[in-house]
């Protein structure tokens, strides 16, 4: 059982037809996974709420007029200008049968580690992974303790990544010195910014010295000329 659920109803309609169903309030869906693909269609409020809740890695137990399924959800096509639902797509699993998903990166306790008082920036470089797991062990998130962070060359790695008891990465050739997430120096940062940005106002005024007048001469060669 998940404890996301959604009820849906069996639907009629399909291409352009659809619009008629968003006008109504209704998002379209299909269930893949089982033979024919289902299609179905549900409220837009109730299904937002849900989509939001189970992201990609959390089951959905949909209720399809009376007929119940485990589902995750494969894929939300947004407009692009409203970033409003228009389409979703889940896939139909079973709760005996591993399944890959994808599972955000936490990093946690950053904080109170050295690096943190030394006042460094942990940059995150890798968001979510692939797991794969029984649909009852799929983990909503995977965390990272930071808090042993100090140095400018420490980093998070693949390696540091704790699975939970029935849980493995769904990419077995995934190296664990992968970096999930790195260490910035802010204020080394804009001081270099700063150093490059004078640096290159002094090339500046030197270029424009070194440009040679009308008659030739450069510029302050030209100012102590006499007129005749």
């Amino acid at each position: 059982m998940s404890e996301n659920k959604l009820s849906l109803n069996a639907r009629t309609v399909s291409g352009k037809k659809v619009a008629g169903l968003r006008a109504e309030g209704m998002i379209p869906s299909v269930i893949y996974g089982e033979g024919e693909p289902i299609l179905t269609q549900s409220t837009y409020n109730e299904t937002e709420k849900v989509l939001l809740a189970a992201g990609y890695h959390s089951t959905i137990d949909v209720d399809i007029d009376g007929k119940k399924k485990l589902v995750i959800v494969k894929d939300v096509n947004l407009d692009p200008v409203s970033r409003r639902i228009v389409n979703v797509e889940f896939q139909a699993v079973s709760a005996d049968r591993a399944i890959e998903a994808t599972t955000p990166i936490k990093i946690e306790n950053f904080e109170t580690s050295d690096a943190s008082k030394a006042h460094f920036t942990v940059l995150q470089v890798m968001e979510e992974i692939d797991v794969k797991a029984k649909p009852s062990d799929l983990p909503k998130e995977l965390v990272i303790d930071a808090s042993n962070m100090a140095t400018l060359e420490d980093k998070l790695t693949i390696a540091d990544i704790v699975l939970p008891k029935g849980v493995e990465f769904a990419d077995k050739e995934l190296s664990g010195e992968q970096p999930v997430a790195i260490l910035t120096d802010p204020a080394a940062e804009a001081a270099a910014r700063e150093a490059e940005d004078a640096a290159a106002k002094e090339a500046g005024e030197t270029d424009a010295a070194d440009v040679p007048s009308d008659n030739g001469s450069k510029p302050e060669e030209a100012a102590g000329e006499k007129t005749e």
